[in-house]
């Protein structure tokens, strides 16, 4: 269920990038990827102005660490799976972290409903 709701949140990641425009590997792409990211997330969960900044900051951390991980590990799908779902252990940790739970409940509703999206199709 993790790996399902990871891999949501990485089409949407994709889905940004491109939007961008950019090249999808340079550090001004994963910049726009993180800031639409947090836009969307803002206009969910009613991000204040402190958390939509935090929040940007852990979004373009963990895009910039997701493209280290599918760099390194290309090679070997197995270690890239569970490095990207230690990746994403962290990342719902720390969000978790930086919203209040109602927020952090909308957060989810929401995801849940990108997976469920994206099991249909």
């Amino acid at each position: 269920m993790k790996k399902a709701q990871f891999f949501a949140l990485l089409a949407l990641s994709a889905q940004t990038a491109a939007f961008a425009g950019n090249d999808p590997d340079g550090p001004s792409a994963i910049q726009a990827r993180a800031t639409t990211l947090t836009r969307t997330m803002a206009q969910q969960t009613k991000l204040d102005e402190g958390q939509y900044l935090k929040v940007k900051q852990l979004n373009l951390r963990m895009l910039t660490e997701l493209d280290d991980l599918k760099t390194r590990f290309a090679a070997d799908p197995a270690i890239l799976d569970q490095q990207l779902a230690g990746a994403q252990t962290r990342y719902e940790a720390e969000l978790a972290s930086l919203l209040r739970p109602t927020q952090y409940a909308v957060y989810q509703q929401a995801r849940s409903g990108m997976t469920a999206l994206g099991a249909t199709k």
